[in-house]
């Protein structure tokens, strides 16, 4: 390929009469370039969006749940789970031993109506042991008042996050009135049972679906306010790897049938399935602006087989097969597009990697905040750059430049030389 690979060398290096030609010819490396850079800068914004989301997600959720398998008997609800899991100490303590399994903590799970004054909040209330919560989660790290180890057995304390704070204009220190359906059976019919509790904090774990609806208390508080005795609802555990929740759930289903796992991946399915398609879309779209990018490479090689039509018959004269007319033109085009797509890669990997520079610039120069946490619950535009990613960006340039070259170099290999040399 050597005499090929020379000429169509020599084809973009060389000076045209027809500048227009020459235009085209940086237009289209200059879009090829641009269209890499923005995929690249987007899928990377994107995959950092999704990793953000699903660090505050798995911070407040369980990497899994493990609870007593439900029995054929038995209504495959909420409800029916509050039979609860005997012997969780054991249980806890062979699940702490799995391998791939970080820490795990029982919890006891429950729906509550929280009451001040004349403001009325619905939550889930979640019993915990705070020792071993702060193993399995980061909710001790979002507090914005008072203290998660405040929570002590007997004292009816209780932490909201600070959507549910605001609604019932509570703050640490006032009392709570907690009401559960779970009823008391009296001859005048079944009363829901109420508890006054006391807001020893408050936090804000950045999503508003654990900021206004999650509540936590004593694990032992929440035993007698929703009669589990000694049973509790499960075990939570936090995985080395939370991508292999699955796989862990499934081997400890088959070591214990009488355990049924409920991994993250399944409780947040729609949340994370949405996420996923939405970066398939983004992709789809741009990677459409890098095909018409590409595909300028078309025009540009149609205009240089119509000039270059002579020098064509004088090569095929020579000797030339039309499969080295082809090739020629095909380098020319490849060149081109492997010049946009090498550039356009460098400059979306420093976009990428300085993203949250770059937006503080932008903040900085408008004097105006990007995201507003309150708005958007994220201060800064958070970057993931993946390599492979990259890789499959730059193929995908790389093809779809290729593919920009079939047509006219099949063009300039079927030209005719006594045609051309004739209207030359």
């Amino acid at each position: 390929m050597n005499f090929e690979c020379l000429i169509g060398w020599r084809q973009v290096r060389a000076r045209r009469h027809n500048h227009f030609i020459s235009f085209i010819s940086l237009l289209s490396t200059i879009a090829i370039a641009l269209g890499v850079a923005s995929l690249i800068v987007v899928m990377a914004v994107i995959d950092g969006l999704q990793g953000e989301l699903r660090n505050r997600i798995l911070g407040v959720a369980a990497h899994a749940e493990v609870g007593a398998r439900l029995t054929q008997g038995k209504a495959a609800d909420s409800e029916s789970r509050t039979v609860g899991l005997a012997h969780w100490q054991a249980v806890r303590e062979r699940l702490a031993a799995e391998p791939g399994v970080e820490a795990a903590a029982a919890f006891v799970r429950g729906q509550a109506l929280l009451l001040a004054g004349d403001a009325v909040r619905g939550v889930e209330v979640r019993g915990v042991l705070p020792v071993t919560e702060a193993a399995v989660s980061d909710i001790a790290t979002h507090m914005l008042g008072g203290r998660f180890e405040d929570l002590r057995e007997g004292d009816f304390g209780i932490v909201v996050g600070v959507d549910t704070a605001r609604a019932l204009r509570a703050m640490p220190g006032d009392r709570i009135t907690l009401i559960s359906p779970q009823g008391v059976v009296t001859p005048a019919g079944i009363l829901p049972r109420v508890k006054v509790f006391r807001l020893v904090g408050i936090f804000e774990a950045g999503m508003p679906e654990y900021d206004a609806g999650l509540a936590y208390v004593h694990l032992a508080d929440a035993q007698r306010l929703y009669r589990m005795g000694e049973s509790v609802s499960g075990v939570r555990l936090r995985l080395t790897d939370p991508g292999e929740a699955r796989a862990i759930g499934e081997r400890i289903e088959r070591a214990s049938p009488d355990l049924e796992v409920l991994d993250w991946t399944r409780t947040h399915v729609a949340f994370f399935r949405a996420l996923q398609t939405e970066r398939m879309a983004t992709f789809i779209m741009l990677s459409l602006i890098v095909a018409v990018a590409a595909f300028n490479v078309v025009s540009m090689l149609v205009m240089a087989v119509n000039e270059k039509r002579p020098e064509i018959a004088i090569l095929r004269t020579m000797g030339a097969m039309p499969r080295s007319i082809q090739a020629i033109f095909m380098i020319q085009g490849m060149i081109l597009g492997v010049a946009g797509t090498l550039l356009g890669a460098i400059v979306g990997c420093v976009l990428a990697l300085e993203m949250g520079n770059i937006v503080r610039w932008v903040e900085q120069l408008l004097e105006s905040q990007t995201l507003p946490p309150e708005v958007y619950y994220l201060s800064l535009l958070p970057s993931h750059l993946q390599w492979r990613g990259v890789l499959g960006i730059v193929i995908l340039s790389l093809l779809l430049s290729l593919a920009a070259t079939l047509y006219p170099s099949w063009r300039a290999a079927r030209v005719r030389p006594a045609e051309a040399l004739r209207h030359a």
